[in-house]
């Protein structure tokens, strides 16, 4: 049953690239299918297996199918990275661009009230759009990024309620006006940095999942 599963993988992939098979069903159905026989498959094989070695070829074989599940673990990271969840739609980066710039505008006016939490979101969304010169500065940058992405909130927080308090005691607003727009603040900022990160990162992620592409396909035809 195991080894059926194996096979049946290679479904998915025909199905995407040959339009005269449409009649089995949708891409999105075999996808799934191909997550699933992913994982089922080779988990059959182990306790078949009884999760112990055995002669040489067989070795290279259990070690060649767990590599390839092992792989396909690390394109579903990558795939749910750039596309609206697992199974929805890619979207582009002019696409995540725009909708970061219509964030932009929000903050602008939104944080009138405060200009150092504005102008610390514009700095992280500045620094963090920066290019990266490679594959491995740019995962780099995902870390740091990161890191970045969780001072900068813990910094517009401590300035939101700073300015706040001071606008409230001249404004005469009371405890729970003051901390409802607080919220509100945090709330804003935490959506502008994640948007400012998915910028940042789904280039990378783009061209890691292209070379995922050129190292899967050949590890499974050598299982």
């Amino acid at each position: 049953i195991g080894a059926v599963m194996m096979l049946l993988l290679l479904l998915y992939p025909l199905r995407k690239r040959v339009r005269g098979l449409a009649f089995m069903g949708g891409n999105r159905f075999w996808f799934r299918l191909h997550m699933i026989f992913g994982v089922v498959g080779p988990v059959l094989i182990l306790y078949h297996a009884n999760f112990r070695l055995g002669s040489t070829n067989s070795n290279v074989a259990l070690i060649s199918m767990l590599v390839v599940a092992g792989s396909g673990l690390v394109g579903r990271y990558i795939y749910a990275k750039i596309h609206h969840g697992l199974y929805g739609r890619k979207p582009s980066l002019a696409e995540l661009r725009g909708t970061l710039d219509d964030a932009r505008s929000d903050i602008a006016a939104l944080f009138a009230v405060s200009s150092g939490v504005r102008d610390e979101l514009f700095a992280f969304s500045e620094h963090a759009l920066q290019e990266p010169s490679g594959v491995l500065h740019g995962l780099g940058r995902i870390v740091t990024t990161r890191i970045d992405a969780a001072r900068t909130r813990r910094r517009v927080h401590r300035l939101a309620r700073r300015d706040i308090a001071e606008r409230s005691r001249d404004a005469g607003w009371n405890r729970s006006e003051t901390r409802r727009l607080l919220r509100y603040v945090d709330s804003k900022s935490r959506v502008f940095v994640r948007q400012a990160r998915a910028v940042s990162e789904f280039a990378l992620y783009e061209r890691l999942f292209s070379l995922w592409h050129v190292l899967h396909l050949p590890l499974f035809f050598m299982l």
